[in-house]
């Protein structure tokens, strides 16, 4: 029995792992690499996996992220025909998810064509095709069979594969496989993204209660410790009021899945309890709008507060008003707010969608906040702006960057350090091999020698992309 890495190793995003067990072959995963003018190219040669894709029996998806489901569809363009299991609320998820990235691309595309064209038509041959269009990505759509949580899915003879709730997003899984045959059953487990303990909306990580002969555990932030909930609120509350002061907009770029969702409950809650003024938000993001729905349409993954707080909200309008931007014309029209407004706006990256023309128009005023709160891989616009850039290019073209950069440390939905490792004390022995994946170098490596120094397990690896191992 083998497994192959073919992403998110010594990286964060692309996450894909094939498990070839001599009579069957499946994939943990199926994303899309980002950020980063290599993330084309990988994205290109992601689905090289050494066998022919319709020899592929089934998938396994972890959660809706498009990091680690981005490519399902161009995985059905290359010939796949087989089931995708994820959760419920994943697959609802990704029936907006999938699209809109295939939106995206296209919509770049033809920037790139406008643009090029402005040049003279023999600039048109550096046209970046999309990965995939959106008539293929709803036709991919089809494959994804739901699985609920806790249910026991037989994808194939001698596999039995039960998904626990990670506690990352909504509909969030860490996957536990169990691969019968000969002898003693082998069990695979899975991480996935794992979410922080105590978080607003969705419930905690599931512990573990078992043992494995094989874990992939996720790294994204092995080498260090979240602030504080108090602290990040304390940090929210601080940007707002100096946003406020200075008669600037508040930008907020977040990921449409999850962290949309948090960050409005957080203000709400902070203005019920009375640490921030009365809030107008602009939520300008179609697939969050969507989102939103679909994560208060399933009750039964949510904390028992937030439909307590949906119903404050909903009766002290004068207080919180929540506005779903939906068409381009009234999200234009946000440009034209210069003062007063917090904009919560996709991609989390700053990489693609209605969050860059916002950064275009606010970036160069110096009253004006941008909080970024989540993780900005390598290569990213994002990135660039947390580590400090004074220059940006949107659209191609140059931008000051005369706006104060917030980052709020609390906010993650990726477990810390401390939290991965009490996750891992689950285990009732250490697992016979396990790999640290979906990590930058320095956190896996970190987080390498924190689980050596503080649960003593010794067979640990980090795969690099492209390599198998056998187990």
């Amino acid at each position: 029995m083998r497994i192959g890495f073919f992403g998110a190793a010594g990286e964060v995003t692309g996450s894909s792992y094939l498990v070839d067990t001599g009579t069957t072959r499946f994939l943990v995963d199926c994303g899309m690499f980002q950020g980063g003018p290599e993330a084309r190219a990988k994205n290109l040669s992601a689905l090289n996996f050494g066998c022919a894709i319709r020899d592929i029996d089934f998938v396994l998806l972890t959660h809706a992220h498009i990091d680690h489901s981005g490519l399902l569809p161009r995985l059905a363009v290359l010939g796949y025909r087989g089931p995708i299991y994820a959760t419920n609320a994943t697959v609802d998820l990704l029936e907006v998810l999938l699209p809109d990235s295939a939106h995206i691309q296209e919509k770049e595309s033809e920037w790139q064509l406008r643009h090029q064209h402005r040049r003279g038509k023999s600039a048109t041959a550096r046209i970046t095709p999309p990965l995939y269009t959106v008539a293929q990505a709803q036709a991919a759509l089809q494959l994804l069979q739901p699985v609920a949580f806790g249910a026991t899915l037989e994808p194939a003879d001698g596999i039995s594969v039960h998904f626990h709730e990670a506690g990352h997003i909504l509909g969030s899984a860490w996957i536990e496989v169990i691969i019968g045959g000969h002898g003693k059953p082998r069990r695979l487990i899975f991480s996935g993204d794992l979410g922080m303990r105590d978080r607003p909306i969705i419930h905690d990580p599931e512990p573990v209660r078992t043992t494995a002969d094989l874990l992939l555990v996720e790294s994204t932030y092995g080498n260090r410790q979240h602030r504080s909930m108090q602290e990040t609120e304390d940090e929210i509350v601080a940007a707002f009021a100096r946003t406020h002061a200075t008669h600037g907009n508040l930008v907020i770029p977040s990921f449409a899945v999850g962290r949309t969702q948090e960050i409005i409950y957080l203000l709400a809650d902070l203005v019920r309890r009375g640490r921030i003024a009365p809030l107008k938000v602009y939520v300008d993001s179609p697939m969050a709008n969507t989102a939103t729905r679909i994560t208060l349409a399933h009750p039964e993954l949510l904390d028992r507060g937030v439909k307590e707080l949906v119903d404050w909200v909903q009766h002290h309008p004068e207080k919180m008003k929540v506005n779903f931007v939906g068409d381009v014309n009234e999200s234009r029209a946000l440009n034209d707010i210069r003062s007063g407004a917090v904009i919560i706006s996709a991609s989390g990256m700053c990489e693609a969608g209605r969050i860059k023309y916002h950064l275009r128009e606010n970036l160069p005023r110096s009253e004006c906040t941008v909080l970024i709160a989540g993780f900005q891989a390598a290569g990213t616009l994002g990135r660039r702006l947390v580590e400090g850039a004074k220059l940006v290019h949107i659209f191609g073209q140059p931008v000051p960057v005369r706006a104060r950069i917030c980052t709020v440390g609390g906010l993650s939905a990726h477990a810390d350090q401390p939290t991965l490792l009490d996750w891992l004390r689950g285990f009732k022995t250490p697992p016979t091999q396990t790999c640290i994946v979906h990590g930058e170098v320095g956190a896996a490596e970190a987080f390498d020698a924190a689980i050596r120094e503080k649960l003593g397990w010794t067979a640990l690896r980090r795969p690099k992309r492209g390599e198998f191992i056998e187990f």
